[in-house]
């Protein structure tokens, strides 16, 4: 077994090599993403396998369980043994699997990334597909253009079939039933508990959220001239029922139609003081050919260079995305500089998302619309917003569920009619028809399945602690809004972005609020 006089020893002498590979596929990815290089994502790839491999050997791995038996005093480096401890505890693979997962997980992102739907004759774009489906009350093109957003399932179900085989097979190999339980492992997150609050969620929520949908259902029915029994997923205004469909009760993007949302969300973060000009400069914004069309933040070195691949459009939707993803932004660029490189990450990715989640609500907040996008008072429709906020809360986490529940079945037989799954899981938990006599792989449309695995989760955590967090901010200035509050930045910088993952997730959360993660607010806030 190597040794090591120190663990401080040890880091130094792991984590330069280590910080190394971390920027170097950042870098390798943003030029994939940003570009759709065949030769980027070749190089992302090595790197990948590279990071991967650092963290494969026996000998660290032992010597790294050895340390934590005998306890370290100091709680940084303790902290970071552990997290080192989790990293290795998933990567005890020989070089080839490794290379092999990487290899097939890349060229699942590859068609993600390059990727553009044929509808009615042409290449289109996501962005199109997701207008034409939220605006046209035509219901025939509206299901012509959601079938064109799934046609890539052809293409991506049989690879992730397969890279969840494998990656079960590598999860049994280090001990594990399979690879969904590996990850929640190595995410510090006890399955037990987490579904006990998600399954918590979905009983909560069925009754709001049903009673919402039935309301939706007969606006979406007067929109389409159809009767409510007659709707189908192509109705529901985007291709998985995942945010609000538009009706004739509210329409948000006429809000936004005439608004950039760069200078929007840029005098909104201005106002917490949360400087994401920076921020925006190094980003890319903009759709174009050959360009990943979802959107994600990023922090390349941890010292700074923080980025957001977008692709903009002067609607709700986009202006409540680039929000979200500044909100990963600024918890990036405000951990403290002093702590060590692998520190200088968020608490926990659900921790971030519930950031990103707080943020990206305001599009649907009447004081918002008014401050950043210059509505009058007189035609902001407050309770119609109030619960276009609500719908859109509970449509998100019944989706979620949907993910949560299909992926930890995905990976407990992946040989299962996973089609019939899918649309079982979306009847029971979002209440949409499937299509009749369609047998198609829907489910591999969604891209997280291939190249996020087992993220979900994070999503729904994130609906709970952003709720949470949301009505600490408001306690904390003394308002009914954290709206124009720089003390609102000054707690999430102090307490939230700060400490980086210094500590575990939840002496986070009971460090920065006083209290351990509680779903009681969501169902305040969201559930009456």
């Amino acid at each position: 077994m190597k040794t090591y006089s120190t663990p401080v020893q040890f880091l130094d002498s792991f984590i330069p090599n280590y910080r190394n590979l971390v920027i170097r596929a950042n870098k390798a990815y943003w030029e994939m993403t940003t570009t759709g290089s065949a030769n980027a994502e070749a190089e992302y790839a090595q790197i990948k396998a590279e990071l991967m491999k650092s963290f494969s050997d026996s000998e660290t791995f032992n010597y790294l369980k050895e340390s934590r038996k005998e306890g370290i005093a100091d709680p940084l480096i303790r902290r970071q043994i552990d997290l080192l401890y989790l990293g290795f505890l998933a990567n005890q693979l020989p070089s080839e699997t490794i290379e092999l997962l990487v290899e097939k997980e890349q060229a699942i992102e590859g068609i993600f990334v390059k990727y553009r739907a044929e509808f009615q004759g042409k290449r289109t774009t996501d962005n199109d597909l997701r207008e034409l489906l939220r605006h046209s009350t035509n219901s025939k093109e509206c299901q012509e253009a959601w079938e064109a957003s799934k046609a890539i399932a052809n293409e991506t179900a049989p690879r992730i079939r397969e890279l969840v085989k494998l990656r079960n097979d590598a999860a049994r190999s280090l001990g594990f039933r399979d690879f969904y339980e590996l990850s929640l492992t190595t995410m510090e997150l006890d399955e037990k508990e987490l579904f006990s609050i998600l399954d918590l969620l979905k009983d909560k929520t069925q009754e709001a959220f049903f009673k919402m949908k039935s309301k939706l259902d007969k606006e979406l029915a007067q929109r389409f001239n159809v009767s409510p029994t007659d709707l189908y997923p192509w109705h529901y205004g985007d291709p998985f029922f995942q945010e609000v469909p538009a009706t004739g009760e509210v329409d948000l993007d006429g809000f936004y139609a005439n608004h950039d949302p760069v200078k929007m969300v840029t005098a909104f973060y201005d106002d917490l003081e949360l400087n994401t000009r920076e921020i925006l400069k190094r980003s890319d914004l903009y759709e174009r050919e050959g360009k990943e069309q979802h959107a994600y933040c990023t922090d390349i070195d941890r010292e700074g260079d923080v980025r957001t691949l977008c692709n903009l459009r002067p609607n709700e939707q986009w202006t409540s995305t680039l929000l979200h993803e500044l909100g990963h932004g600024v918890y990036d660029l405000f951990h403290d500089p002093s702590l060590p490189f692998l520190l200088r990450e968020p608490a926990h990715i659900f921790t971030t998302e519930a950031v990103a989640m707080l943020m990206g609500r305001f599009t649907k907040d009447p004081e918002w619309l008014q401050r950043y996008a210059g509505a009058s008072p007189a035609v902001v429709p407050v309770d119609a917003l109030k619960e276009q906020t609500v719908r859109g809360s509970l449509i998100f986490v019944r989706w979620g569920l949907v993910m949560v529940y299909f992926e930890r079945e995905l990976y407990r037989d992946p040989d299962q009619d996973l089609n019939s799954l899918w649309w079982k899981l979306v009847r029971e938990l979002q209440g949409i028809t499937p299509p009749e006599n369609r047998i198609a792989p829907d489910w591999a449309a969604k891209i997280h399945l291939g190249t996020a695995p087992v993220y979900y989760q994070n999503y729904l955590l994130g609906e709970i602690f952003a709720s949470q967090l949301h009505a600490h901010l408001k306690n904390f200035v003394g308002s009914s809004s954290i709206l124009g509050q720089p003390s609102a930045g000054t707690f999430l910088k102090e307490r939230v972005f700060a400490p980086g993952s210094r500590w575990h997730w939840s002496d986070m959360i009971q460090n920065a609020l006083g209290e351990r993660l509680d779903a009681k607010y969501f169902a305040e806030e969201f559930l009456g």
